[in-house]
């Protein structure tokens, strides 16, 4: 199952720093097999904290989501602005296929065999 890394940025101190950790980390993140999904501010809140960045990586495992995150070159890139970056990350599995199951006995219940 795919990993996908989700990035929530509450504060960035440091531009400056945020893009020497960019261009240190984007080798690596590829080389793990990562792939941009979300990058950038272009959001709207609903509900709860508001970001001011938000950065969606998946991975082709969740295993190597955790690889990639834990190697050496990773935090290496990280440490560039780990000190002035505030963030939330977490590192999430891939649903489990039971979304067709989920469909079929939603659609039980309605008329639109659009959702």
């Amino acid at each position: 199952m795919k990993g996908y890394w989700i990035a929530l940025y509450k504060k960035i101190e440091n531009q400056e720093n945020l893009k020497k950790y960019g261009e240190a980390a984007l080798p690596v993140i590829k080389a793990y097999g990562g792939k941009a999904l979300v990058r950038g501010s272009d959001h709207v809140k609903l509900e709860g904290d508001n970001y001011s960045r938000i950065v969606i990586w998946e991975f082709p495992s969740f295993e190597k989501a955790n690889e990639c995150h834990d190697s050496k070159e990773y935090l290496k890139a990280w440490s560039y602005a780990k000190d002035t970056t505030h963030r939330n990350l977490l590192i999430a599995k891939e649903f489990n296929g039971q979304a067709s199951l989920f469909r079929s006995h939603f659609l039980s219940f309605s008329d639109d065999p659009t959702i």
